[in-house]
């Protein structure tokens, strides 16, 4: 599964918004310089975000952007699908975006991806902002870690 820039920079922007959450709105200037966003990127993406229901705007010179909803009511797995669509990592093992291919009646290393599928929706549904941003950052060791290694592209 690989996220698009959309879905990674509005992911930067809710959690942002996650450790704001009850102290009002923060101004799209500030989400954008504090996220490393180009400002006219965030702002499409800031209105996608309210058209779904997650934040509300507020205008005026305290105005901004702020969660509409509690951070434990929205999940990961719902911010990718909002944006990316789908979390299988390949068609035919995909609900919504399945497409038949015409190896799968013989196909062995499919039920790999399924199981990957179902790996990553559960972890990604279960995931709400709440639980996430309790969380530290990944460090550089945990990412390089000796046992992952063995391939190029992981």
């Amino acid at each position: 599964m690989r996220v698009s820039k959309k879905t990674d920079y509005a992911f930067r922007a809710l959690f942002t918004l996650v450790d704001h959450f009850g102290r009002g709105p923060i101004p799209i200037r500030e989400l954008a310089r504090r996220n490393d966003v180009p400002k006219k990127f965030l702002e499409q993406i800031m209105l996608a975000l309210k058209k779904r229901g997650w934040v509300d705007s507020l205008s005026g010179l305290r105005g901004g952007y702020q969660l509409a909803k509690a951070p434990d009511k929205i999940t990961m797995g719902e911010v990718v699908r909002y944006f990316d669509g789908i979390l299988a990592p390949i068609e035919c093992v995909s609900i919504s975006g399945y497409k038949r291919c015409s190896q799968e009646p013989v196909c062995r290393f499919r039920r790999v991806f399924l199981d990957a599928r179902n790996y990553v929706t559960s972890l990604m549904d279960h995931a709400t902002l709440a639980d996430v941003s309790k969380g530290a950052p990944v460090s550089k060791p945990e990412v390089f870690a000796p046992g992952l290694m063995g391939g190029d592209g992981i």
